[in-house]
């Protein structure tokens, strides 16, 4: 019951000023009703500069993302993590985003594409759009004017040259050099620079020099001769598979001549390399350092450098050494690595753990495409993730993936132009590219259904949302 003073107050106020305001009976409900008349919300973006890769998926805002714009501000280290397992969109995003970047005039790009059936690499096709020819390394046209690779290239530095050799040999025998065998190798490196004028020396050279060192190396340290010739003796064998074994011809002789460091793509067509064998970290280490001496430049290009199959690298101690070091190094000069894992299991549980640790740090950016529960709950402990999106990558589906760019998580559906599709996707019937090219209504229907499923399973189980904050539908309220 109401005062009577308020009530004739009330009453001479209205008929003199007019109604102001509008007296209604409070409604109960619950957010699943009303969730019509909340205001959308979403995290915020990454900016509006820089390469379109989708759109996210609980706003339906366009994803825009670049690790040379963001550097700096948003984020520490330009390098980029991308997992999850086959036919789920790595490779398409990879090409996209790469022909993408390629529209800006200072970018330029290397693709070490270790996929590829029918006698060329996944990248060929998009190579050949854009007039470029893959360096193919292959052993067996190496000897047929293949393409070649020299470690002891002139335009590497001799420094350079001998931690590459040091590399190969302790990626092939397994373990570091000890200190006699890496005197060995010291010595017969120096005097082959010194003694070679006319031609570029060659693996062979090296070799040589082992089986037959000179006695002034012997002398300078007191040693017999005979001494130093049994300390390179294992280092002359590994070496020799490079000059006389399943491996000779790509890095047994001077550089190929003919290789163009200024092509907007470079591709290193590694197809033709077993996978599973030791030849494939050789080869990414020899890859590594000829590229960081001859490509990685001051001259203020943005460079990416793109590795399928990394765990190659990541997961061999010697090799994640000599890519930590140029990723730390290439930081400076504009340079964004990239690496593409399957498994983020085969990288932290393998020989090279803490070196794993280290590059997987330096990656600010990580993209993670559906994986299996148990693989997703192990790859959200080590990179960190929000359990939301944690208990979502298992459901995920292909085209769609989680991304964490230093902690703004967001689900992002990457979208394919038409003009894309043929250079994406191939018929090849067991690559993961082989995906089949589905109509673009389809996919945002497929969409579309996706997104109302996982903004029910959220309110259902009263989950953690994209924005962070804890929502139970019995005690929400609408303001």
């Amino acid at each position: 019951m109401r005062d009577p003073l308020t009530a004739v107050t009330e009453t001479f106020t209205s008929f003199v000023f007019g109604k102001v305001e509008t007296l209604r009976l409070p409604v109960r409900t619950s957010t699943g009703q009303a969730q019509a008349v909340y205001l959308p919300t979403a995290a915020p973006g990454l900016g509006d500069s820089g390469v379109i890769i989708g759109r996210e998926v609980y706003s339906g805002k366009g994803y825009i993302y670049d690790p040379f714009q963001l550097y700096g501000q948003q984020l520490p280290a330009p390098h980029w993590l991308v997992l999850g397992e086959s036919g789920n969109g790595k490779s398409a995003l990879e090409k996209t985003y790469v022909l993408r970047q390629l529209r800006f005039r200072d970018r330029q790009v290397v693709v070490l594409d270790a996929q590829g059936e029918d006698g060329v690499g996944e990248w060929n096709l998009i190579a050949q759009q854009l007039g470029i020819i893959p360096i193919r390394l292959d052993p067996m046209t190496a000897l047929d004017g293949g393409i070649r690779l020299n470690p002891l290239d002139p335009s590497i530095t001799t420094t350079g040259q001998l931690a590459l050799l040091r590399t190969i040999i302790e990626v092939a025998m397994g373990h570091g050099l000890d200190e006699r065998s890496g005197f060995a190798l010291k010595v017969a490196h120096a005097y082959v620079n010194e003694t070679i004028t006319n031609r570029q020396p060659v693996l062979t050279d090296i070799v040589e020099q082992l089986r037959h060192p000179e006695s002034e190396s012997a002398e300078a340290m007191n040693v017999d001769i005979d001494d130093v010739r049994a300390w390179g003796l294992d280092v002359a064998l590994v070496l020799d598979r490079l000059v006389d074994g399943d491996l000779r011809g790509m890095f047994d002789g001077p550089t190929s001549v003919g290789i163009d460091l200024d092509a907007p793509l470079i591709v290193f067509d590694l197809s033709h390399i077993d996978r599973n064998s030791i030849a494939m970290p050789i080869l990414m280490a020899i890859v590594g350092v000829w590229l960081e001496h001859t490509w990685i430049r001051p001259d203020r290009k943005k460079r990416i450098f793109l590795v399928e199959e990394a765990w190659h690298i990541i997961n061999s101690p010697f090799v994640a050494q000599l890519f930590q070091r140029l990723l730390k190094f290439g930081r400076r000069l504009g340079l964004s690595f990239v690496a593409v894992v399957h498994h983020l299991s085969d990288v932290v549980d393998g020989a090279a753990a803490k070196e794993a640790a280290a590059i997987l740090k330096m990656a600010s950016t990580r993209t993670i495409y559906a994986q299996k529960a148990d693989e997703a709950r192990a790859t959200g402990q080590v990179l960190g993730l929000p359990r939301w999106a944690v208990e979502i990558i298992p459901t995920l589906t292909p085209g769609i993936a989680v991304w964490d760019v230093n902690g703004n998580v967001q689900v992002v559906k990457h979208l394919i132009t038409e003009a894309e599709r043929p250079l994406v996707f191939t018929d090849r019937a067991m690559t993961e590219s082989s995906a089949p090219a589905v109509p673009e209504l389809s996919e945002e229907l497929q969409a579309a259904e996706w997104e109302a499923e996982q903004r029910a399973t959220l309110m259902e189980r009263h989950q953690y949302g994209p924005g962070g904050t804890a929502s139970d539908p019995s005690e929400s309220t609408v303001a």
